[in-house]
């Protein structure tokens, strides 16, 4: 069953081939669309986005991207200059909803064929703070994805090797490469290695490797063929051969506390280090606090994620400020932008 909610475009919806298990009809609160359907069972949901209060403001519409499953979500637009920029279509991709169109013909086709990121990648680039895109295509579908048109990456030389391992225990080291490879598989020809562990053998995925510690070196010589290799380094016996290092931190008050106790010094180590927070529910102040009480740093602060979820709006300002991907992140925090949501 499927949910439609509409407002001055209404009678766009009317010819939907769909069964209907709930109408909205009228102009609501973002908020107030979250409450309704965030605990809603449905398959699609058909959105006017005339129906959305202040819908030009796009923070509202980032308050839906993260309180709905926006892989769910199919988007008619109206003709208003803001909501045709370059600019607003470019930050409806950042956030995940990629079905969208101005033509109501399309409504069907992108119920019956959804857009993944590839299929607008093109649409975006990442070369200023507002991402420009080329807005000359009402349906964006499979037969316009131009392959050459995908987002703006960095050079990377060779191989990139980006090792990460937990600072406090189960910090999500596994989880978080599994995450990162997902979303670096978009740009790149990624594989992942963890060593002296054998999680990687249950996400059945063929550029995942289990290895010991004296495989390292063959194992590398081995990946000529991928770009990034992404490395769990917790049971490692060197790092070495890394480019570069995340080290992750759950900031929980038992997680540091016990951190603290069995090793008051740890963070001595890691001054000059990509710290990042993992699991955090930290506010920007608790943050600040953390990094004074612990005279570190913090690289980057991640929330808890669900690795069965498109989490693309949390992970690329960390890609983008590792360099990975060319995108431009403000480092102001005032007003919430999805792009760097949850970046310092």
């Amino acid at each position: 069953m499927n949910v439609i909610i509409a407002n001055k475009q209404k009678d766009a919806f009317a010819d939907l081939n769909v069964d209907v298990s709930e109408r909205l009809d009228g102009e609501f609160d973002a908020d107030e669309i979250i409450k309704s359907f965030s605990n809603f069972f449905y398959n699609k949901m058909f959105l006017d986005i005339t129906a959305i209060k202040d819908y030009k403001d796009f923070k509202n519409i980032q308050k839906l991207s993260i309180g709905l499953d926006v892989t769910k979500l199919i988007l008619l637009l109206d003709n208003d200059d803001v909501v045709n920029s370059a600019e607003f279509l470019s930050k409806l991709i950042s956030v995940g909803i990629y079905n969208f169109t101005h033509d109501a013909n399309n409504l069907m086709y992108l119920y019956n064929n959804p857009n993944s990121y590839r299929d607008v990648a093109h649409l975006q680039r990442f070369d200023s703070n507002v991402n420009n895109i080329n807005n000359d295509n009402n349906n964006f579908n499979n037969s316009n994805f131009d392959s050459s048109n995908i987002p703006n990456v960095s050079n990377v030389n060779s191989k990139f090797i980006l090792g990460v391992k937990n600072v406090t225990d189960n910090a999500g080291a596994t989880t978080l490469i599994y995450i990162l490879k997902k979303v670096l598989s978009d740009y790149y020809n990624v594989c992942a290695i963890e060593i002296n562990k054998r999680d990687f053998l249950f996400l059945k995925d063929s550029d995942t490797f289990s290895i010991i510690d004296r495989d390292i070196d063959d194992t590398l010589n081995k990946c000529n063929k991928y770009d990034i290799i992404l490395v769990d380094l917790n049971n490692a016996s060197r790092d070495d051969f890394t480019n570069d290092i995340l080290y992750l931190v759950e900031p929980s008050t038992i997680k540091l506390s016990k951190l603290s106790t069995i090793n008051p010094t740890v963070f001595n180590g890691l001054t000059n280090k990509k710290i990042v927070l993992n699991k955090s529910l930290f506010s920007s102040s608790d943050v600040k606090d953390l990094e004074r009480e612990a005279c570190i740093k913090v690289f980057y602060s991640l929330p808890y994620l669900d690795d069965r979820n498109d989490n693309r709006n949390v992970i690329i300002p960390l890609l983008a400020k590792l360099h990975l991907v060319n995108e431009e992140v403000s480092d102001d925090n005032d007003g919430i932008k999805i792009s760097d949501l949850f970046k310092l």
